[in-house]
């Protein structure tokens, strides 16, 4: 019984042929991929920011402290933050607690999904800013 064997030719036309439909499959138009992005809906202050909690650790500033961060759907922000420099506005949120009693409230909602009112947001802009936006002011909703 004989193996069929593989020529070199053989090979190199079926790794041509695996690397040029990868490459198609990439190839879109800018125009397709800009209307595949959602549209962000705008964030106001007052509103409410749900999504999944996750705590950090940082050394902002000389100060340790708890900093948490939540995943949400991509949101505008209120002007003049905007989209942050993003296609599609900040999906990763900083949630900075204001003193011990919001940080111990968080603390109980780790890897949770929790809603927030958001009375304060802007852009991260300082090196210790670990998400796309920050929320400074904000309110646990039950």
């Amino acid at each position: 019984m004989t193996q069929p064997r593989l020529t070199l030719s053989t090979i190199a036309a079926l790794a041509l042929t695996l690397v040029a439909s990868g490459v198609s499959a990439q190839d879109s138009p800018q125009g397709a991929t800009q209307a595949a992005l959602p549209k962000p809906t705008a964030l106001r202050v007052g509103d409410i920011l749900s999504g999944e909690l996750n705590a950090l650790k940082t050394r902002a500033k000389g100060t340790k402290g708890p900093v948490y961060q939540l995943v949400s759907d991509p949101r505008r922000l209120p002007a003049p933050s905007g989209l942050c420099n993003l296609e599609n506005g900040p999906e990763t949120f900083q949630i900075v607690p204001a003193d011990d009693a919001q940080a111990a409230q968080l603390k109980s909602h780790r890897g949770k999904q929790v809603t927030l009112k958001v009375s304060s947001v802007a852009c991260a802009n300082e090196p210790g800013q670990m998400s796309e936006a920050v929320v400074t002011k904000w309110s646990l909703v039950k």
